[in-house]
Parts: structure tokens; sequence; C-alpha cells
């Protein structure tokens, strides 16, 4: 998690210090600025006095804000996942006002007033982290956590949180929130998954089984959409899938998108789903799948000639493939070998073929953690 804290104050950098060197230990990427014109003051060594001794080293540890707060909150929304800010509420409020968007995209907020004594969450409880980077902080400066979600203050089972912890996409946020709204008014609020479980399964949700009635509402952890075990169904997307992708040389992004995208939906998969993208190491300058991954923000990752080999199955072999790369078959065994790191994957769809391009799908062995 990358975080940036900012202080206003003489006391509020004191708290700050502490907050960055704790966090830095358990290995946060973390950031430190001021705007207080104490420390601007001291950044001249020749001007520090007694009293302000205890900034000799502001130099290397916060940076000083000469922006703007709105310029400065503006640029951390993009590059932060978390910002700290070490002064009162409305100072954050004002400054993360004009940038605030969805629950999906907005950093963690957390304010800490300057005596340490509240560490509170402000924004993105939940999916943005900020309940629990607001219990972190408050650990670290011994004193009080203050979060506010309904689900937290009730107990209740918060599919947020679960989606985040699993690493899920979550299809719909307004019907997560009527999830999260049947959940706190006590009524039944279906679970299916095509995945095993570890963990008890929250007695708030009814577990979908053959021959019991079902509630309108439930959640599904799913790779795709073909099923709809509800009548209204929130689908829970785990990056689970591995592409395998053979191409002609210097085949343009557009093509592979293309290409990709239509085996995707052979199965009804959505892209979300997708973990990263495989193939063989005479393809890792490939211009065409270099684009397409970087886009998504999705590893490429390649394999020589002769791990592919030795992956075990039947394919679709080619002749021409086994003479241009030395293997019979490239996008299904890099599918199969990317989705087995953690256990035996399988494949889903097989060689899906069109304009020069070979695509095929295979899924890891994954399972849902209610632990």
């Amino acid at each position: 998690m990358k975080i940036a804290i900012i202080s206003f104050s003489r006391a509020g950098y004191r708290l700050s210090e502490m907050i960055y060197w704790v966090l830095k230990e358990r290995d946060y990427e973390v950031r430190s600025y001021t705007k207080s014109k104490y420390t601007k003051k001291v950044l001249d060594e020749s001007q520090l006095d007694e009293d302000s001794r205890d900034f000799r080293n502001v130099k290397d540890f916060a940076k000083p804000v000469d922006e703007s707060i709105k310029e400065w909150t503006k640029a951390r929304f993009a590059d932060c996942d978390a910002i700290i800010f070490i002064g009162a509420c409305g100072i954050a409020v004002r400054s993360i006002a004009p940038f605030v968007k969805s629950k999906k995209v907005d950093p963690a907020i957390v304010v800490v007033d300057e005596q340490g004594k509240f560490a509170i969450s402000l924004l993105s409880g939940h999916i943005g982290g900020a309940n629990e980077l607001a219990q972190e902080v408050a650990e670290i400066v011994h004193g009080q956590p203050v979060v506010t979600t309904a689900t937290d203050l009730n107990n209740k089972f918060a599919v947020d949180v679960f989606a985040k912890k699993n690493g899920c996409f979550i299809s719909d946020m307004n019907l997560a929130k009527e999830v999260s709204a049947a959940l706190l008014a006590g009524k039944e609020v279906g679970f299916a998954s095509d995945f095993p479980w570890l963990g008890e399964i929250p007695e708030e949700l009814k577990l979908l089984e053959e021959g019991q009635e079902k509630p309108e509402l439930g959640i599904y952890v799913t790779n795709g959409y073909m099923e709809h075990p509800f009548v209204h169904t929130l689908y829970l997307i785990p990056r689970v899938i591995t592409t395998g992708v053979g191409c002609k040389k210097e085949t343009p992004k557009e093509i592979v998108e293309k290409v990709i995208r239509r085996a995707c939906d052979e199965q009804l998969i959505p892209s979300v789903a997708m973990e990263q993208v495989a193939s063989i190491d005479l393809k890792k300058d490939e211009e065409g799948i270099l684009e397409y991954c970087e886009e998504r923000n999705l590893p490429f990752i390649t394999y020589s000639k002769e791990e592919l080999e030795e992956v075990e199955g039947t394919y679709a072999a080619s002749s021409f493939v086994k003479e241009v790369t030395g293997v019979d078959n490239v996008c299904e065994r890099a599918a199969l070998l990317g989705s087995s790191r953690e256990g035996k994957g399988r494949l889903i769809l097989r060689k899906f073929a069109q304009d020069g391009v070979t695509v095929a799908l295979a899924m890891k062995k994954w399972s849902v953690n209610f632990e």
C-alpha cells in the first residue's frame, strides 16, 4: 500500500514522524509531507536553534508542500492508495471534496488529530482499507480508532470487505449496497460459490442448496456470468484466469484485444477475471501483447520451449507452430503452466484461433476464504 502523510503543525509533524517510521518498518511504501510554517522555516540549518532541533532531519523525512493543499491532494489521489491527514477533519474534508469519485477508486482517507487521541476512518473504509488503516494508526499512536461504517458497528458481514480480502471484483456496487442494507435489516441473503471455501460461512448468509427455498437476493462467487442463482445476483469475480496467447509477429494490439475478448465471450468470462497473460519467450517483446497487458495492468509472463514441452496433457498440435517455436502448441500450454503455480490449474477453453492469434484460458486452483 502506498501511503502519504501530511501534517500542518509542529505537534502534527512530530506525530507524523512516529507514524512514518512504524509504517515503514511494516513494509508500507510511505511518503511524508508537511505544510507547517514551522518546518519550512528550519530548512536552512543555519536558522536552527535549540527549540527547533526536532526538525533537524526534516530534509530527509518530510517534504515541504509549496503548492496548495488542493493541488497536493489531487496528486495524491492519483498516485497513492491512502492519505493520512494529521490535523482537523475540516482540512481533510475540504481538501478531498473535489476529487471524491466512488468507493471503488477513491484512496483510503484517515484523519488523526495532532495529539494522537483519535484516528478517524473518513473515506473508503472498506474497499480502500481506511478502517483497517485507522485501527493500525491508532495502535501506533496509542489513540482511539473511529470507524462509522454500519456493518462494522453492527458486527455484520460486509460484502465489500469480503471481496477485497478475496481479491474479487464486485459486479454492481448498487446491488452490493442492497446486500448490506438487507443484512442490516436482518433479511436473508443467499450465498453460492463455484469454488470451495475455507472457514465457516457467516450465519447471516444462507447457503444455496438444491431443493431448498432460496432468497431473491444473493452473492455468487464465480468466474463468469453464465449462471443466475438468484433473482438479484451480486457476482464476485476472483482473478483466477491465465490467458495463454500466441500470435504472428507484429500483430497489432487491437487484433490481440479483439481475439482475447471473443475467446472470453465464448465462456462469458469478464476481463476482470484475468490474472495474467502467458506465452513463449520468443514473444517477450511482442508489442501488441505488451500494449494489451500494459493497458490492463496485467503481468505478461513467458516460458521457454523446454518449460512448455514439459506441461503434461494432450493439446491441439500444430506442425507450423512446432517449426517456428520448437513446441507444438503455445497458447494452451502457456495458459495451463501459468495457472499451475499454486496447484494444478485446468483448461476451461482450448485453442481459439482467429486473425493469426491463438488464445486459451486456464483457471488456477483457488478457494474462497472466510477465515
